[in-house]
């Protein structure tokens, strides 16, 4: 096995996974050394021991980049804008490994390092830096064989596993490991994972002289995973020196962190803004989101036809967009234009465009002219605050009440919008107190107008027959909504 102190000669099988996508790259079937010497980044990942006839290696060439996701707690939401955001930029990619607690995606770019910047969903992105077959951890932590332990701490002690965790000094002498999985039978032992993973690459630095803290958590954690704000604090990200050790149905990959999710960021675009309504804003990560599933780009137009205290405005600014937003309310408008005021001085956007307009969004095109918008994203009227939950017949009223509004507001954004422009809107997802949600049936307006709907989730970017993609592919509408909400969000996305 390649280790950071030998590397066996061996002949070896390059072993790919099928696709049907003629287009996509995936590695050939070649002599190991013909392959090494095409490409230079070498051995990822054994996949048997080296002692074997026949070892299989995983080699990543420089056009086959793999980058793992950590998603937020709404991880179809969390998907559905990675990929938006990804097909917006025409980066060419596959999901090749899919589950709920993290995406692998493997692309011939190479992302931005700050990707999670961009993203409202996503709490963590890593490289990844070798894979493993899941069996292996599953002999090693389920049926505790020493030698499933001896390989895996092979994989960690790669040259290329530590030299890219560890190939710089570490400046605060502080390093972490989070498990995520898909198989619940790993819970029990998650833990146990955890610390031998530090364990393996602390008494190596240690060998070497070098003094390292390995970053705990509470013992009451549930899950052996370092919060966004852990790793924020301790500067690991910056440093790349958390390690993401993800286990999936088939392979486990061993991947280093390269960004966050700052939440501190996006408090400070809510509650530290000159003008807030608690209410009835929508939490600023929500409008990330919702904007880039709109793909919007930057230099694009972007209108908010109910824009409220401007949130949506707020985060399509930063993202470059060209905003426009409309509020009946002229409390609101002047909400608006004070918040955005704020946002352009906080963070130096000297060339931010945007106008505030008092209107009535049923008329939207006598605000703004035909054919001009290549975005709308909004969260319209979603009906009174509820202090209990309602019942069935009362909500079933409460939506009626709202469907005239919004079909008057669809009309309108059919005419504002550009051709093939998209519109992203919430709808109400109300519970009632039997347990039932109660939606706003809009397919019949949607239709009659000259909407079409969108599928988030295109069957041919994903790579490999995760049942869930079979549930996705059918997915039109995405729902975020808590186990306290009486009111939550159906988020909607159309084309013209």
């Amino acid at each position: 096995m390649a280790t950071r102190t030998s590397m066996q000669k061996a002949e070896t099988v390059i072993k790919s996974k099928p696709t049907s996508d003629p287009n996509f790259h995936q590695p050939k079937t070649l002599d190991c050394n013909a392959k090494i010497q095409a490409c230079p980044l070498a051995i990822e990942s054994i996949i048997k021991n080296a002692s074997e006839p026949n070892p299989t290696v995983t080699i990543l060439c420089p056009d086959e980049q793999m980058y793992v996701f950590i998603p937020g707690k709404n991880w179809k939401l969390s998907l559905a804008e990675l990929i938006t955001y990804l097909q917006t930029r025409k980066i060419n990619f596959k999901v090749t490994d899919l589950s709920k607690p993290f995406f692998i995606i493997e692309s011939r770019s190479i992302l931005d390092p700050k990707i999670v910047d961009n993203l409202g969903g996503t709490i963590k992105a890593g490289k990844v830096l070798s894979q493993m077959p899941s069996e292996t951890v599953e002999d090693a932590f389920l049926h505790k064989k020493e030698h499933a332990l001896a390989e895996i701490r092979s994989y960690l002690l790669s040259d290329h596993v530590f030299n890219n965790l560890f190939g710089k000094p570490l400046t605060k002498n502080v390093f972490g490991a989070s498990i995520y999985f898909e198989n619940p039978r790993f819970l029990h032992v998650s833990k146990k994972i955890q610390r031998f993973v530090g364990s393996c690459l602390k008494d190596e630095l240690a060998s070497q002289g070098t003094k390292a803290r390995f970053m705990g958590f509470p013992q009451k954690r549930r899950l052996p995973q370092l919060t966004h704000v852990e790793v924020l604090k301790k500067g690991l990200a910056e440093q790349g020196k958390e390690i993401l050790f993800c286990i999936s149905k088939a392979q486990t990959f061993i991947s280093k962190t390269a960004s966050v999710h700052n939440p501190f960021e996006f408090q400070k675009r809510d509650i530290s803004r000159p003008v807030q309504r608690k209410i009835y804003s929508i939490p600023p990560r929500l409008a990330k989101i919702m904007i880039n599933l709109s793909t919007c780009l930057p230099g694009e137009a972007l209108l908010d036809p109910f824009c409220g205290v401007g949130t949506i405005l707020q985060e399509a600014l930063l993202l470059k967009a060209q905003v426009t937003g409309i509020d009946i309310d002229p409390w609101c408008v002047n909400a608006s234009r004070t918040n955005l005021q704020w946002l352009t001085n906080e963070y130096g956007l000297k060339e931010a465009k945007y106008t505030i307009l008092s209107g009535d969004s049923r008329n939207l095109t006598d605000k703004v002219n035909r054919e001009t918008i290549d975005c709308i994203v909004t969260e319209p009227n979603l009906g009174p605050p509820l202090r209990h939950f309602p019942t069935d017949s009362y909500a079933r009223r409460m939506a009626g009440k709202l469907k005239l509004l919004y079909h008057s507001f669809l009309k309108g954004a059919h005419e504002a919008l550009r051709a093939e422009g998209t519109l992203v809107f919430v709808t109400p997802y109300v519970k009632t107190r039997s347990g039932n949600f109660i939606t706003l049936d809009l397919e019949e307006e949607v239709k009659a107008i000259g909407f079409k709907k969108t599928y988030p989730f295109e069957k041919n970017v994903f790579a490999d027959g995760s049942p869930l993609v079979k549930e996705l592919a059918i997915t039109s509408s995405l729902v975020d909504v808590g186990k306290k909400h009486k009111i939550g969000r159906e988020i909607n996305i159309l084309q013209k």
